[in-house]
């Protein structure tokens, strides 16, 4: 059984992409940025805001796919600022303190737009 969420974003309908794609108990979380609804961002220059919106973002679009936060076992956390690891590091460990999923932590050159300080995407899987 596969299942997808759309992304609802401008990136998604330019490069055809959903927010969360689920095969049986697994769902995977595209890259997500903090913007919100209405196309807005969320946090300029703040990578804690940006990265603590972006998680309530993740885990709202898994609760729409009958996920939840607590069945995510991997983020991975792209930053444009490797300097920022520590607010970043504090909103995911707000979300995940008693879940503690394995992350990845990557320093890249850009994200799609410059504001972006952070992207984060996730697996989670229902344990049956």
């Amino acid at each position: 059984m596969k299942k997808i969420i759309p992304a609802g974003t401008i990136w998604a309908e330019k490069m055809a992409y959903s927010r969360v794609v689920m095969v049986n108990n697994t769902a995977e979380v595209a890259g997500t940025v903090a913007v919100d609804a209405g196309g807005q961002l969320v946090g300029l220059g703040d990578a804690y805001a940006q990265s603590f919106f972006i998680l309530q973002k993740i885990g709202a679009a898994l609760q729409e796919a009958g996920f939840s936060l607590s069945d995510v076992v991997r983020t991975r956390i792209y930053l444009t600022n490797v300097a920022d690891w520590q607010a970043v590091g504090r909103a995911h460990g707000e979300f995940f303190a008693n879940i503690t999923p394995v992350t990845t932590l990557l320093g890249v050159a850009a994200l799609i737009a410059p504001e972006f300080l952070v992207e984060i995407e996730a697996t989670a899987i229902k344990v049956l």
